[in-house]
C-alpha cells in the first residue's frame, strides 16, 4: 500500500456523526439539544436540519411575542458555537469549511446549520465545484 491516508467514513456514517456532533454542541451551549436532527450532504454543501431546538424559556418568550429577543439570542449562540461546529465538521469530513451559515425559524421550531466546503480537486488537477459563475 502506497498511501497513509485514512479512509473517510461512508456518507451515512458521516451524516450520523455530523448530526450527533451538532446535537451535542447545541446541548452543551444552550443546555438542551434538539429533538430531531438530520444531515444532508451534497458535494460541497452540508446542511443539518434541526427540530425542537428552543428551550422552555425561549418558548415562553415566543408565546409572549418576544420573537426578536429569541432570534437575537439564537444568533448569539450560533456566533459563539461557530468555531466548534466548524471544527467538528472538518474533523469528521476531513475537509475544510469555507463558510458557515446558520438560521432559525420559530414556528415551527426549525433551525439549519449549513457548511460550505472548499471544493475538492479532481484527478485532472481541476477543481470540482459545480456550476460556473453567472
Amino acid at each position: 500500500m502506497a498511501g497513509t491516508d485514512q479512509a473517510q467514513p461512508c456518507q451515512g456514517t458521516m451524516s450520523s456523526a455530523i448530526s450527533n456532533a451538532v446535537v451535542r454542541l447545541l446541548a452543551e451551549y444552550t443546555g438542551r439539544g434538539p429533538t430531531k436532527a438530520r444531515t444532508h450532504i451534497s458535494d460541497d454543501l452540508i446542511a443539518v436540519v434541526l427540530q425542537g431546538t428552543l428551550t422552555k424559556g425561549e418558548l415562553s418568550l415566543v408565546r409572549d411575542g418576544k420573537t426578536d429577543l429569541v432570534m437575537q439570542s439564537r444568533k448569539a449562540y450560533q456566533d459563539t458555537m461557530k468555531e466548534d461546529l466548524v471544527a467538528a465538521v472538518e474533523e469528521i469530513t476531513g475537509r475544510t469549511v469555507l463558510a458557515f451559515l446558520s438560521d432559525n425559524h420559530l414556528d415551527p421550531d426549525i433551525a439549519v446549520e449549513s457548511f460550505v466546503l472548499v471544493p475538492e480537486e479532481r484527478g485532472d488537477g481541476r477543481v470540482d465545484g459545480g456550476d460556473a459563475d453567472a
